[in-house]
């Protein structure tokens, strides 16, 4: 999760508030400044070095998962494919990141990441289940400038050719990204509705779009593609748009 610093500007994203993703939340504590802690059934609090993990299901074929760091389940219902966590916090270090069939030992794909104080970072589960693959990015969560928003993009669709982002009727985004590419935060100007496309590498044919999407300003978002080209069902090619945080 994140968390308000005394005297900080607003800050969401967080497991408590989280927009684009389904109810799928851990629970936070924070003191009277807003601060994160975590608690424990004794009633002892931990306020040692932790960093800020979201989690994001993206193969299509993976069922419903639980997801754990180490030998700690972080969810409480079942993620599904394009649904996930927001920002929950963790212990520092480096920690085995893995999902298991929802309720079940069996093992979809675990893998270990590194995670320092006061970081945040997206884990991507990518790829068809029987070659399931781990996208972790780092996320730079840095108040964007007067009036404006941050927006990057992540392609997780394996079938997906290389592909460029861009609105319609204005400039690209970002250009020529294949699996498990992904951009770095890019500045749009806030409180504006856009239709984002994303288009195959070089051409002006739409692959998939998302229409009269508002950008806040002061916010932060990625746009992420994922699904498969190939199919026509709930699998099929799609962009969503994640707001990561806001001031």
């Amino acid at each position: 999760m994140m968390f308000l610093k005394p005297n900080s500007k607003k800050w969401a994203g967080l497991v408590c508030a989280m927009c684009l993703f389904t109810a799928i939340f851990s629970s936070c504590v924070k003191d009277r400044y807003g601060n994160s802690y975590q608690t424990y059934p004794n009633g002892n609090t931990y306020t040692g070095p932790v960093a800020y993990l979201s989690v994001i299901d993206a193969s299509p074929d993976a069922g419903s998962l639980d997801f754990y760091l180490d030998k700690n389940q972080a969810n409480s219902y079942a993620i599904t494919y394009g649904n996930g966590l927001a920002y929950l916090n963790a212990y520092t270090g480096k920690r085995a990141a893995t999902f298991y069939k929802r309720g079940t030992a069996t093992v979809v794909k675990t893998d270990s990441i590194t995670l320092a104080n006061n970081g945040y970072y997206s884990l991507y589960l990518a790829n068809l289940a029987a070659k399931p693959d781990y996208l972790f990015l780092t996320d730079t969560i840095a108040q964007p400038a007067t009036g404006m928003a941050m927006v990057r993009f992540v392609d997780v669709s394996t079938d997906a050719p290389a592909v460029d982002l861009g609105t319609k009727g204005g400039a690209l985004i970002t250009a020529n990204k294949s699996y498990k590419g992904h951009s770095s935060f890019i500045a749009l100007k806030g409180d504006s509705t856009y239709t984002f496309e994303v288009r195959p590498k070089g051409t002006s044919n739409v692959l998939v779009s998302q229409s009269n999407i508002t950008i806040r300003k002061g916010s932060i978002y990625t746009i992420w593609l994922h699904g498969l080209v190939a199919a026509t069902d709930n699998t099929r090619i799609s962009v969503d748009i994640q707001r990561n945080a806001y001031y």
